[in-house]
């Protein structure tokens, strides 16, 4: 059984940053990839950050240049930096993580971190 448990959410004013950490247990060989999504009220759940297998990244357009997403191998644990924040980068935001286990391969969500970001 794999789970994921997601830290980091909090209340900032615009401008500051915040790091959301995605903690991965359980049977894990390898994570393959890993993704961090956020859902703003009323409206969809959206592709922020990601980072494939070799490492290749590709963000949203509304996050470049301030969120870096990244890993921590050695503790199966993704992180998302986040800098320059701005009121509509408020959310609910959720790592995906797809990895391989000793019961096969198969993604996985955390259960969300509220981030809100306001004055």
């Amino acid at each position: 059984q794999v789970q994921l448990v997601e830290s980091g959410g909090g209340l900032v004013q615009p401008g500051g940053s915040l790091r959301l950490s995605c903690a991965a247990s359980g049977s894990i060989r390898s994570i393959v990839d890993m993704a961090w999504y956020r859902q703003a009220p009323g409206k969809q759940r959206e592709l922020v950050a990601r980072m494939l297998r070799g490492g290749t990244t590709d963000y949203a357009d509304s996050v470049k240049g301030r969120f870096t997403i990244s890993r921590d191998s050695a503790k199966i644990t993704v992180y998302l930096q986040m800098n320059s924040l701005k009121p509509e980068d408020t959310a609910v935001y959720y790592c995906n993580l797809f990895v391989s286990s000793s019961s096969g391969a198969g993604g996985y969500w955390g259960q969300g971190t509220q981030v809100t970001v306001s004055a």
